[in-house]
């Protein structure tokens, strides 16, 4: 498995994800790919099955200091009370007495941002938090959370797949020692009747959900792989043992289009990076 490092924190470049996944799956397939070679382990708050993370956990027989462990807090929970106060939930939830990484899911101006990052440092100053960062922020709010925390931020989880251009969120993002998750890397499952990804796949012996994962870890950035079948769990984790050439490289960004973004909820959404 291949680590990212930033500010300090070493994160698996393959992580798990949990997101609309139901409990009795989730436990199944946490106890599933950590026994089988995964370390990194992603849900949130409002994903509605931390306890059940907790519970895969547990039966995996992993030793916790073995695992990375990331959840997030979910904009409701953002004032001060409500924030400390959620965290101390999801680690009852999860079994744990930290996590790994602590992110904000969404921007939320209801509360000031600088509240917003205080209290993810006031969680880490207490031991309950390695590392933190954010999620779906956009450039100008990744400075500003970075300008105000105390703490370095060292991740911000967003969307990105062949078909969405985030290289002004990635440039941000190293400029501030930062690294970048990729979420919904399979595109809502566009990219399996891509012609394009299928011919590499092809050239390699791959599947295309390899081929678009080996593009995103070999960019050096983080993925999380989310399934409800153990085998296709352990053909994503086979993404380590070949190499896209430059050619490839440049082909699938390449897809990439003006109005490639999936994820956008309403009351949710800031106003977004959007490269030329």
């Amino acid at each position: 498995m291949e680590i990212v490092n930033a500010n300090g924190a070493s994160i698996p470049a393959l992580g798990f994800g949990t997101f609309r996944m139901p409990g009795p799956d989730t436990q199944r397939m946490v106890e599933h790919v950590l026994r089988n070679g995964y370390r990194h382990i992603d849900t949130a708050q409002i994903y509605g099955n931390e306890a059940d993370v907790g519970d895969g956990i547990l039966r995996s027989g992993i030793a916790r200091a073995d695992l990375f462990l990331t959840t997030k807090v979910w904009v409701e929970n953002y004032s001060h009370n409500a924030f400390v106060a959620s965290v101390d939930e999801s680690l009852k939830k999860l079994k744990t007495d930290y996590v790994d990484l602590l992110l904000l899911h969404w921007p939320n101006d209801a509360v000031p941002l600088a509240e917003q990052i205080g209290a993810l440092n006031e969680v880490a100053k207490a031991g309950k938090v390695r590392h933190i960062g954010v999620s779906n922020f956009n450039r100008t709010l990744m400075r500003e959370a970075a300008r105000v925390s105390d703490l370095p931020l060292v991740n911000n989880q967003v969307e990105y797949h062949p078909y969405l251009d985030q290289s002004l969120v990635m440039e941000t993002a190293v400029s501030l020692g930062m690294s970048v998750t990729a979420y919904y890397a399979m595109a809502d499952g566009k990219v399996l009747s891509d012609p394009v990804l299928k011919d590499i796949a092809d050239r390699h012996g791959k599947s295309i959900a390899q081929i678009v994962l080996r593009w995103i870890v070999q960019q050096g950035l983080i993925t999380l792989s989310k399934t409800v079948s153990e085998t296709r769990a352990a053909e994503n984790a086979a993404i380590f043992d070949f190499a896209l050439s430059q050619d490839e490289m440049a082909a699938i960004h390449a897809l990439a289009q003006p109005k490639g973004r999936i994820v956008s909820p309403d009351g949710l959404a800031p106003v977004w990076d959007e490269a030329a």
